[in-house]
């Protein structure tokens, strides 16, 4: 059955280690021979190639082989993995592209081709503005929690009743957050007047943002930042983000028959994306197969 699929189809996209299809003579070279203008993507944790190619790969374990986590978390604490499995995330977004590259090609010559997909190169090719630090002076990045390592004050703060983030990128911006904490002082002070001595004087200017931030409601000093264009927004619980109207308004919740969901982010201007049921129970598509 999976031969008479395969002879079909544009697309196959497998995640067995290196060799696990070989055995059952679905490995590309066999299928290639059946179906020339197949498209076959391997997803893997290492690739076919180098080293570490045997071995199985978990997105956990390549966050920290990939320096994902040494500059994940608070400065001179243990290093931090991210919430969600960003690089079996990102993995399928490459491979995606990857995929329609090779369709475009194909097009043009009628072959397919052999896809091959790493973790580990996934990971370390979305680490591209720490790695260019790292090759560009020699020194490696590390762990400053939740502030940006080149601009301030861009990180996150707190308030009388819960955290923001306030990520100021330039000179106007920062001069528009004084006005709004009554600060205006700090605009003019030459320790905090451009972006390089606020990174210099980083620890002083906090600590000042930090007081005067403390005595207002979350919502408050929201609504304030909006109204002078000064970059801020909530640090939401999930509840939250499914309560937040632009979320609503993107319809990014699904409900059938009550069974919840989160939506697809593509929102197309000549397509509708339709959700027609929620996913199968166990079983409940065997005798289609």
């Amino acid at each position: 059955r999976l031969k008479e699929l395969i002879i079909s189809s544009d697309i196959l996209v497998e995640n067995f280690k290196v060799g696990g299809l070989k055995k059952y003579g679905f490995d590309y070279e066999s299928v290639k021979s059946i179906n020339p203008a197949l498209i076959y993507c391997s997803i893997t944790g290492f690739g076919q190639t180098g080293p570490y190619a045997h071995r199985a790969g978990y997105d956990y374990i390549i966050q920290g082989m990939s320096g994902f986590m040494s500059i994940t978390g608070e400065s001179g604490g243990m290093p931090q993995r991210a919430g969600v499995a960003v690089t079996d995330l990102f993995t399928g977004l490459y491979a995606t592209t990857a995929i329609l590259s090779a369709l475009h090609m194909r097009n043009n010559t009628g072959q397919g081709q052999h896809i091959d997909m790493a973790l580990l190169d996934c990971a370390v090719s979305v680490m591209v503005n720490q790695a260019m630090n790292f090759m560009s002076t020699g020194v490696s990045p590390e762990r400053v929690g939740n502030i940006h390592p080149n601009l301030c004050p861009y990180q996150v703060f707190e308030c009388s009743d819960g955290h923001i983030i306030i990520a100021v990128g330039n000179d106007g911006q920062f001069a528009r957050l004084c006005s709004i904490l009554d600060l205006e002082n700090l605009s003019q002070n030459p320790l905090f007047v451009t972006n390089k001595q606020r990174v210099l004087n980083r620890n002083q200017l906090t600590s000042t943002l930090s007081t005067a931030i403390r005595l207002l409601e979350k919502n408050t000093l929201l609504k304030l930042c909006e109204d002078k264009n000064v970059p801020a927004g909530p640090i939401n619980t999930m509840e939250e983000v499914f309560k937040d109207p632009q979320v609503i308004s993107r319809e990014m919740e699904l409900n059938f028959k009550n069974v919840r969901g989160v939506a697809s982010p593509f929102k197309f201007s000549d397509a509708k994306l339709k959700m027609q049921a929620p996913s199968p129970k166990l079983g409940q598509d065997d005798s289609k197969f």
